[in-house]
């Protein structure tokens, strides 16, 4: 079928090796779906693999994306799943960014009731990390304090979701104001604003906790912010490791570590499906029923045309937009 994609021709740090062109696909073969593609979600490692920078680089050239959401246009031989017209998301490492794509029938998932096709597009990365790192790595308990940052992004945004649905009493960070807003929609009790140094943030932690820190770490910025959690972990604490969207990938003082018997647990929601299949699929029937539930509703900040990904990948770098940015077909 005649169909144009999101091309990484080549790595670069200006996005000049990303391309909209000609992507034929062949019909669905056996075990897979065709789906019109209605909207795709960016996520920071979409930027990251086009400058060959995330843990996960795809060979050259690959269609660019990591989520997107639409409709079944035709299924392949043996799948029951789906028919056509059904509405479904679909994630992966690569090939959202396309107005139409065949894949795996196990790639896909039911659109959950009451997303639009922007948000069910948007939230299945997000809300798959926060729950592999909030409920299959930290253990979040009821009553516990999480502090997140990065709070405004669509990832952080669903780890507030995710905390305050726990019964987490939640303390977000952001670099505006206006930004957090979207984190105190979410639920978050208590915003802090700005990224003072190391030493400045964790004092206002600990002013907000009586002096005793934060339980749990939801951390997918690093750099200064790594350095700040580290002063103000709660003795038995749990450090999460999501990401680096500052640039600066932090070193831990493990003598901090030792004092405050606190840990440092990297996360990898794909990874941990990939390496547990059976436990991955529970994460996944977890995140779809609390979609459908309304706990993870992604706020959508940006929106643009298909034909503009490359101005979407810009407004992402920019770090301006609360939520997620979503291309639209």
């Amino acid at each position: 079928m005649p169909n144009r994609a999101w091309m990484c021709t080549e790595l670069a740090p200006d996005l000049s090796g990303l391309q909209l062109l000609p992507h034929p696909l062949p019909p669905p073969g056996p075990g897979e779906v065709a789906v019109r593609v209605r909207a795709a979600a960016l996520n920071f490692p979409d930027l990251l693999m086009t400058e060959g920078k995330y843990q996960h680089k795809p060979a050259l050239p690959f269609v660019a994306g990591m989520e997107c959401a639409g409709e079944v246009t035709a299924v392949g031989a043996g799948v029951t799943a789906f028919v056509t017209g059904d509405r479904v998301c679909f994630s992966g490492h690569g090939g959202a960014f396309t107005e139409a794509l065949v894949a795996p029938a196990a790639a896909l998932r039911r659109l959950p009731p009451g997303l639009d096709f922007a948000q069910g597009a948007a939230y299945g990365v997000a809300a798959i990390t926060a729950w592999v790192a909030l409920v299959r790595r930290a253990a979040l308990q009821p009553g516990e304090t999480l502090l997140v940052h990065g709070a405004s992004g669509g990832t952080g945004l669903a780890a507030v979701q995710l905390g305050c649905f726990l019964g987490a009493r939640v303390i977000a960070t952001g670099s505006t104001a206006a930004k957090l807003e979207a984190a105190r929609a979410a639920g978050a009790q208590h915003l802090l604003v700005g990224q003072p140094g190391a030493l400045g943030l964790a004092a206002e932690v600990k002013a907000l906790t009586g002096g005793a820190g934060v339980d749990v770490v939801f951390d997918p910025v690093g750099g200064d912010l790594f350095d700040a959690s580290v002063h103000c972990m709660a003795w038995g604490g749990r450090l999460l490791v999501v990401g680096f969207a500052s640039g600066r990938i932090a070193t831990l003082p493990t003598n901090l570590a030792l004092i405050k018997g606190f840990s440092v647990m990297g996360v990898r929601a794909g990874e941990y499906g990939r390496r547990d299949p059976v436990r991955g699929e529970q994460n996944r029937q977890a995140i779809e029923s609390l979609a459908a539930r309304g706990v993870f509703t992604p706020l959508i900040g940006a929106r643009f045309p298909f034909e503009q990904a490359k101005e979407a990948y810009r407004a992402l770098a920019g770090r301006g937009v609360a939520g997620k940015v979503v291309i639209e077909m």
